[in-house]
C-alpha cells in the first residue's frame, strides 16, 4: 500500500484528491492531509510518507518550502505540486526539490492517475534497491560473524584474519564520498554497526584508523589532481573533500613533507 500525503489550505480541494486517488486506487494507496506546509512536512516523516502532493500557495509555508523539508528526509519520494496557471511559471523554477510533476488546477482525471501510476513505480523501484541493500548488508554481517562464539554478542568479537568482503564494501563507500564530510560514524551507520564495534573492525581489517585511511585516501586523490596542470592549486583541497584550504595545505606538508605547490613542481619539473 502506497502513503500518499495531500496537503492543501482548501477543504474542497483536499477532499476532491482525497476522493478521486480512493476511487481509481481503491486498497492501494493510504491518504494523509494536511491543512498547510508545516503540518505537511511533519506528517510526511511521521507517518512514512512515500508520496507528496502539495498545493503551491499556502500559509505559514508554502509548498515549495514544505517540499524542501520532505526531500531532506527523503531523497527518493516523488513530489507533485498542485498550482493555478498564474503559478506555473513560478513552480517551474522548482528545480531544487526535483518534482515528478505539476498539476493545474483543474487538472484533469487521466493526468491525476498517469502521475500517480509514475509514482508508484518510482517506490517499487526504491523499495528493490533498498531490499538489495539489505540483502547484502546481511550477507556482510553473516561472513562478519562466523567465527565468533555462539554464546557471545557480535560486539564482543572480531575476525582472526581480514574480511574481504567487508573490506570492498568500506573502499567502495569511501570512493564514493570521501569529497564529501564523511566521518567514521557514516559508515557504521550504513553498515549498521554500532560505533565503536566498526572502529574495531576496521583497524582490524585495514590496520589503521579510519581517519587516518581517509587522509591518506584524500591525499594520493591530491597528489593526482595536482599532477594535472590544468587544476588549479586552490581547488585540489575542495575537490578531495577539504573545505579549509589553509588546513589541507598543512596536511599535505606534515603527510607528504612538502606543500602542495612544491609537490607539483617536483613533478611537473
Amino acid at each position: 500500500m502506497y502513503k500518499i500525503l495531500v496537503a492543501d489550505d482548501e477543504p474542497i480541494e483536499r477532499q476532491v484528491i482525497f476522493k478521486k486517488l480512493n476511487s481509481f486506487f481503491p486498497e492501494k494507496v493510504q491518504i494523509i492531509t494536511a491543512e498547510n506546509g508545516i503540518e505537511a512536512s511533519r506528517l510526511f516523516e511521521e507517518k512514512e510518507c512515500q508520496i507528496a502532493i502539495l498545493d503551491i500557495e499556502m500559509p505559514g509555508m508554502n509548498g515549495l518550502e514544505a517540499a524542501e523539508k520532505i526531500r531532506s528526509y527523503d531523497k527518493d519520494c516523488s513530489i507533485v505540486f498542485l498550482t493555478a496557471f498564474e503559478e506555473f511559471g513560478y513552480a517551474k523554477k522548482a528545480i531544487g526539490v526535483r518534482a515528478l510533476d505539476y498539476l493545474l488546477k483543474p487538472g484533469s482525471d487521466e493526468e491525476l492517475v498517469n502521475v500517480m501510476e509514475e509514482a508508484f513505480r518510482i517506490c517499487d523501484e526504491s523499495e528493490q534497491r533498498a531490499a538489495k541493500v539489505t540483502e547484502e548488508l546481511e550477507h556482510i554481517n553473516e561472513v562478519a560473524n562466523e567465527n565468533c562464539s555462539a554464546f557471545m554478542g557480535s560486539e564482543n568479537c572480531l575476525h582472526d584474519g581480514q574480511d574481504n568482503t567487508l573490506i570492498g564494501i568500506v573502499q567502495k563507500y569511501i570512493d564514493e564520498h570521501y569529497t564529501e564530510d564523511i566521518a567514521l560514524q557514516d559508515i557504521a551507520g550504513f553498515l549498521d554497526y554500532s560505533d565503536v564495534y566498526f572502529c574495531k573492525l576496521f583497524k582490524h581489517n585495514f590496520g589503521k584508523n579510519f581517519i587516518t585511511y581517509l587522509n591518506e585516501y584524500r591525499m594520493n586523490k591530491a597528489k593526482e589532481l595536482l599532477s594535472d596542470p590544468l587544476i588549479n592549486i586552490k581547488d585540489v583541497g575542495q575537490e578531495v573533500g577539504y573545505r579549509d584550504a589553509n588546513y589541507f595545505t598543512r596536511l599535505f606538508k606534515r603527510m607528504t613533507g612538502v606543500t602542495p605547490s612544491e609537490y607539483r613542481s617536483g613533478v611537473l619539473g
